[in-house]
């Protein structure tokens, strides 16, 4: 039985309020700067009222033109760049890491065990230990300034891997066992039991993939040295060139508005999806 108390519930949404308040506040004096000109921005105070300047800046930004003295790059090839890692991070860890997942719970081979266990210790490994030789061999291999330099490095997951191989372990013996008697082959059983199934768990995990790899900095900011191969999280920080100036802040904060669009289009679309993935616990 729930218990209605008035007070507690108007406490309640005055604390949501407040909270979200405080978090779409900077959200919305990016916007606002990203509409007033680099004269507007640097006043003080600066005016929290739209400017008439958004055509012009986001125009700016997305074509490369009237830019500053930091990088001319176009924004809008930035986030192509990071749209095409981003979805070949979430795509290729989530498909690789179903198939070892599925490899590892189905098929009975030697030393099963201590593969698994083999992939979940890299989860222990910190970054800053394996980026020195994985760039080795990126640079070895001739992937710097290249899609595959950027992704390939980042696509295992052992954490999915990991929370595939819960799934399927939860998965009744019986239907593995009803489609091999109706002659379903392992990657059948596969596509037509296991994968929809595992839809819900699929999305969610696309979901913080996709942000994972919009949001990379550190490993771009290695592998990648033309300007026409910047990721847009990494061409915000090249466009601030000095101090303030310098810099054009209507912009950066143009670009910066740009670059939140595509996660948090990817959370509205696949909202329901995702939090039923995190939350679903009988499949």
């Amino acid at each position: 039985m729930v218990e209605r108390r008035p007070g507690l519930t108007v406490l309640t949404h005055l604390v949501l309020i407040v909270a979200v308040l405080v978090v779409a506040f900077p959200v919305y004096v990016t916007f606002v700067a990203s509409t007033q000109t680099a004269e507007q921005i640097v006043q003080a105070p600066m005016s929290l009222v739209p400017g008439d300047q958004l055509v012009h800046n986001y125009v700016a930004v997305i074509t490369g033109a009237d830019r500053g003295p930091g990088s001319a790059a176009p924004v809008g090839r930035m986030m192509w760049v990071s749209l095409v890692s981003a979805l070949v991070i979430a795509i290729g860890k989530i498909v690789i890491s179903l198939l070892s997942a599925f490899a590892i719970v189905y098929f009975r081979f030697p030393f099963r065990n201590l593969f698994f266990w083999a992939i979940f210790v890299t989860l222990m490994l910190p970054v800053e230990v394996r980026i020195a030789p994985t760039y080795q061999v990126v640079s070895d291999l001739g992937m710097l300034n290249t899609y595959a330099g950027l992704t390939v490095p980042l696509i295992a997951s052992a954490t999915a891997t990991f929370l595939f191989r819960q799934f399927f372990l939860t998965v009744p013996d019986e239907l593995a066992e009803a489609a091999r008697i109706d002659g379903a082959g392992p990657m059948r059983f596969f596509w037509d039991v296991l994968l929809p199934l595992s839809r819900t768990s699929i999305a969610a995990l696309f979901v913080i993939q996709f942000i994972y790899g919009w949001n990379q900095y550190l490993w771009p900011l290695l592998v990648t040295t033309d300007e026409n191969m910047y990721p847009v999280v990494m061409g915000i920080k090249r466009m601030i060139a000095g101090g303030d100036a310098v810099n054009e802040w209507n912009l950066v904060m143009a670009t910066a508005i740009l670059a939140m669009l595509p996660p948090a289009l990817v959370v509205l679309v696949m909202q329901k999806w995702f939090v039923k993935g995190l939350v679903e616990t009988e499949k």
